[in-house]
């Protein structure tokens, strides 16, 4: 079995929470309205940021305007051409903006947050703990909107 192969039927195998009461149901307002954030689980930072280490459970803050970002995405399947040669394969953010400029969607947040995605064994602490967490600040800058990004 490839590498690719093993990894697809381990995640296959695991369980994933089924919420009865999903807390975002509907916009209330046309996208054209929305301020729109990206949250990935890229482990992107900035180069002052602590790079996130294996069993991290956090997350980083990006402001709008970062573009100067590291991948710290350590599965060995994954690779990181297509980020290296162009970010918005992970973090579509060139997009958002251009999104913004046609009135697609109402704007761009001010920040976006990234966290280690690669995390198997940790999905209760983020379910309990940093994703509330991240959903508070996304509160806080009055998002309507997130895009996941999965990496």
């Amino acid at each position: 079995m490839t590498g690719d192969a093993a990894m697809r039927a381990y995640s296959a195998a695991l369980p994933a929470p089924v919420f009865d009461d999903p807390a975002f149901t509907r916009l209330g307002k046309p996208l054209s309205q929305c301020r729109v954030a990206i949250v990935t689980s890229a482990a992107l930072h900035r180069p002052d940021d602590p790079p996130f280490t294996q069993g991290d459970t956090s997350y980083r803050s990006l402001d709008r305007g970062d573009r100067d970002l590291i991948l710290g995405h350590w599965s060995p399947n994954f690779d990181h051409t297509g980020f290296q040669i162009d970010v918005n394969v992970v973090y579509p953010i060139d997009r958002l903006e251009e999104l913004s400029a046609l009135g697609v969607i109402g704007e761009v947040a001010p920040r976006h947050f990234a966290f280690a995605g690669n995390q198997p064994d940790t999905v209760s602490e983020l379910r309990l703990d940093t994703g509330p967490a991240c959903a508070a600040d996304l509160i806080a800058d009055a998002v309507d909107v997130v895009v996941l990004t999965p990496v």
